[in-house]
């Protein structure tokens, strides 16, 4: 049932990792399941077998083939830097050749306390685990490059965090868990043939059939400046995204920033509703450090890092590797403000390029602060407005004099466009979601399934989140924001 697996990374010297089996839990219940992620990856579906995935998917049996490793990576935590973090609590089970080719690596979080554990039992609380598992699959669904949630399992054992929970266990899909920080737990130790074994790994796994400028003939510096200049392309996309959505990541440490330019870990993350630039959620982000509007330069300074650990490789003369890579960093800039441009007149309805298009973007943006009006609905609604008024729209504003003001530019910039009303609102509705996991929602799926063991609301939000660019009769209510009596304004790691 389980496809074959491969072991490139445990296949890797010794040092990269920790071999770990994972320690089995008192009774293990699968939850969730995600078929059609499963057949993506090649499982065998014919005859289902719920209780062998529950052994499978705890961690109670490993699958024939596997070799569980806890990966090894450092990372900078808040700006401060921990030079040995690594997998406190997962363990990767090993790579999985997909349907259409693609090498995709298999993680169980929560499997128990492994070598790299800093002061935790190893364990995961049911609410993270559903949290990751919605908001993954959603990113997904919203066309976010990210890891993806296969499986959730009860465990049948209480976690002890702030309060005592229901035990959990995620099985991850990711393209591949190198990240900035794994690089940099080599560059510490000054292991340079490491450092250039990831170089080459992540190459092969993400960009050599993308980027042609990356084949084994190119001279080595070239080859590894152009890994680095790939990635920064990548991570100014995904940031991009993040910010077309109003999604706030909350711990974008290098050790979350993925070389793949994949989403990964969903801990204290948060979707805005009413729009604030400044708007934090994450509890341990006492300083603001990756409040929303910060995302896109605080993912330039995680490329930074990275360039770091890349200097030895890039110029036998450090200062030039210095300069070459700081040419690449710098360059970041750019490729972040046309991504953000690009999809900024996606959601505007703008189809060919003007000169003023970024001051008509952000000038809705300020409209949106100024009402304090909800992200989501402020965009998904603004299609409605093509024509003319929209009383649907002005509501969500406590003041709509900006917005009213604002309108008519807008209009008038849509009458260039190469394309009928119509088509402008239909491209609109298609980049503009309905639908998001908005924080109160997941706080009451977590609450049920964690006080009365009921996941009924969590299959629910599950499936009106598999659309969240369609309509959908009846889910109204999955489109609004938090009653005030339920607006999250803190969100915890759970780790």
């Amino acid at each position: 049932m389980f496809p074959a697996f491969t072991l490139r990374y445990a296949r890797l010297p010794e040092h990269f990792f920790e071999r770990f089996d994972p320690i089995p839990v008192p009774a293990p219940r699968l939850v969730a399941f995600n078929r059609p992620l499963a057949e993506e990856l090649g499982f065998e579906l014919t005859q289902f077998d719920e209780a062998q995935l529950a052994e499978w998917f705890s961690g109670n049996a490993v699958p024939q083939g596997a070799e569980p490793v806890a990966q090894a990576y450092a990372g900078h935590q808040f700006g401060h830097f921990n030079p040995r973090l690594g997998d406190g609590r997962a363990v990767l089970l090993g790579e999985v050749t997909d349907r259409e080719g693609r090498l995709r690596d298999i993680q169980l979080k929560g499997a128990g306390m492994t070598p790299f554990s800093r002061g935790a039992d190893g364990r995961a609380p049911l609410g993270p685990v559903l949290r990751e598992y919605l908001v993954s699959e959603a990113m997904h669904r919203l066309g976010v490059p990210t890891t993806r949630a296969l499986a959730a399992v009860t465990s049948g054992e209480r976690v002890f965090r702030r309060v005592p929970e229901p035990g959990a266990v995620l099985t991850r899909v990711a393209a591949s868990h190198l990240r900035v920080g794994t690089f940099q737990y080599f560059a510490a130790r000054d292991d340079r043939e490491a450092v250039r074994t990831l170089a080459d790994m992540a190459i092969e796994r993400h960009y050599s059939a993308l980027t042609p400028e990356l084949t084994p003939e190119l001279e080595k510096g070239e080859r590894y400046l152009a890994l680095l200049e790939a990635v920064s392309r990548r991570q100014a996309a995904l940031v991009a995204k993040w910010m077309g959505l109003g999604f706030i990541h909350g711990v974008m440490n290098t050790d979350n920033c993925t070389i793949s330019g994949e989403t990964i870990d969903y801990g204290p993350c948060a979707f805005m509703e009413a729009y604030s630039p400044t708007m934090v959620f994450s509890s341990i982000d006492e300083q603001g450090r990756y409040a929303y509007r910060n995302q896109p330069w605080l993912a330039q300074w995680n490329l930074a890092r990275l360039a770091e650990t890349l200097i030895p490789l890039l110029h036998d003369d450090p200062e030039r590797a210095v300069e070459l890579a700081t040419e690449v960093i710098k360059r970041y800039e750019s490729l972040y403000e046309a991504q953000w441009l690009t999809m900024m007149r996606e959601k505007l309805g703008l189809t060919c390029e003007e000169e003023g298009d970024r001051e008509l973007a952000e000038a809705f943006l300020e409209a949106l602060a100024a009402g304090r009006a909800d992200f989501t609905l402020g965009f998904r609604r603004l299609a409605e407005a093509v024509e003319a008024d929209a009383p649907g729209l002005a509501e969500l504003f406590e003041n709509d004099r900006v917005l009213q003001e604002w309108l008519p530019r807008w209009r008038e910039r849509l009458a260039r466009e190469d394309v009928g009303r119509e088509e402008i609102a239909a491209r609109m509705n298609a980049v503009n979601p309905l639908y998001i996991p908005r924080n109160h929602q997941v706080e009451r799926v977590i609450a049920a399934a964690a006080e009365h063991d009921d996941f009924t609301p969590f299959e629910a939000l599950r499936q009106v989140l598999a659309e969240p660019f369609t309509e959908q009769p009846g889910q109204e209510a999955y489109a609004q924001p938090a009653p005030p009596t339920e607006r999250v304004f803190r969100t915890f790691c759970g780790t």
